[in-house]
């Protein structure tokens, strides 16, 4: 397991746990982000901040502090 920000543009993993607390961890599993689900880095941003994935069909924008709380397994 890696954290999801190890990822790279195009590359994909199946989430296995969604670590941090409070209203942000609250937050990221409202959205969808939930162990079993298949992500997909779309992009990096030119400073490496934010990370957009495509979950569910949808595209995401995280913080890369935040995806470093999300554990997947490389597809």
């Amino acid at each position: 397991m890696i954290p999801l920000s190890e990822l790279k543009p195009k590359e994909r993993g199946t989430i296995v746990k969604v670590g941090g607390g409070g209203p942000v961890r609250r937050r990221i599993l409202d959205m969808g982000v939930v162990p079993g689900i298949e992500v997909e880095v779309v992009k990096v941003a030119p400073l490496g901040d934010p990370v957009d994935l495509l979950i569910r069909g949808y595209h995401l924008s995280l913080r890369r502090e935040e995806a470093r709380e999300i554990l997947v397994e490389r597809a």
